[in-house]
């Protein structure tokens, strides 16, 4: 499809507001998903967060890495193991972890910004004791994931001020049990922002957002407020893998973060879409 120079400028003259409202500001992306594995998709989540940063907004991305980790474990003959949608982690599986989150995952996401312009560094949740974790007690032994007590987000703080985008992989210091934790890439993504006072909490993920009926995209639920979450759960519209990361999204509104918001990071530059228009796309939730 050709676009005018005209239509481009157009596009750019609309922008403007939305980018004058998010100057100066932070906003946090979690990436996981199908948009990590998937190359086109990855190139358009990349971009958009060089063109956000670009233009002087702060971006954080936090990353997950489950197909990665998944496909070490396969390599070394581990069968990944599953309990409630988070995986069970053993001192074998931490140490792959830790191999595939701290290092090649986040690197590969380094690399990727700083090819098409962007200055990225990447960091962990150990690096500057930005998490520190015990561990995940419930009705489960999960082994080796942890539940955060504490973020000091001084280290993102510098290298945002400095004019890096902080590249940040979810392991964390561990307590007298366990040196190193594995954390929840959604948890991990709305206290971090919470630390940073962030403008925009954007959780990426594979499907539209949340839906009355998942197997109906018209059926959209585009804004909840944190009061109607526990009837949604008891109606079973919100269930599943769908639980934590609500319960997150409400976490960071009470948090103060002022937009929060679930979407599809399947749609190319959904980022943009939901940051640079009124419509945006997903579910926004509000007090």
């Amino acid at each position: 499809m050709n676009i005018s120079n005209q239509d481009k400028a157009e596009v750019l003259i609309q922008a403007l507001p939305y980018i004058q409202k998010y100057y100066g500001r932070t906003v946090v992306v979690k990436y996981g998903g199908n948009a990590m594995v998937n190359e086109e998709l990855k190139n358009a989540v990349i971009s958009d967060i060089v063109l956000l940063s670009l233009v002087g907004i702060n971006v954080v991305l936090v990353h997950g890495g489950g197909p990665e980790i998944s496909g070490m474990l396969k390599k070394i003959g581990k069968e990944s193991k599953f309990i409630n949608g988070l995986r069970y982690t053993d001192d074998e599986t931490i140490e792959v972890v830790q191999m595939v989150l701290a290092g090649k995952t986040n690197k590969d996401l380094v690399n990727k910004i700083e090819q098409i312009g962007g200055r990225a560094v990447g960091l962990s949740g150990i690096d500057g004791g930005m998490i520190k974790a015990k561990k995940l007690v419930g009705e489960y032994d999960y082994g080796n994931v942890g539940e955060i007590c504490e973020v000091d987000a001084s280290i993102i703080r510098d290298n945002i001020e400095k004019g890096y985008i902080p590249v940040v992989s979810t392991i964390a210091f561990g307590d007298s049990e366990s040196s190193v934790y594995n954390i929840n890439a959604d948890t991990a993504a709305c206290k971090i922002a919470i630390a940073l006072g962030a403008q925009n909490l954007m959780l990426l993920t594979d499907t539209l957002g949340v839906m009355r009926d998942p197997k109906d995209e018209s059926t959209l639920i585009p804004e909840i407020r944190i009061s109607e979450i526990d009837s949604l759960i008891e109606q079973g519209i919100i269930s599943g893998g769908m639980i934590p990361k609500v319960k997150c999204c409400a976490d960071a509104v009470i948090g103060g973060i002022g937009h929060t918001v679930i979407l599809d990071g399947r749609i190319p530059h959904s980022i943009l879409v939901e940051m640079l228009s009124d419509e945006g796309i997903g579910t926004l939730f509000k007090q």
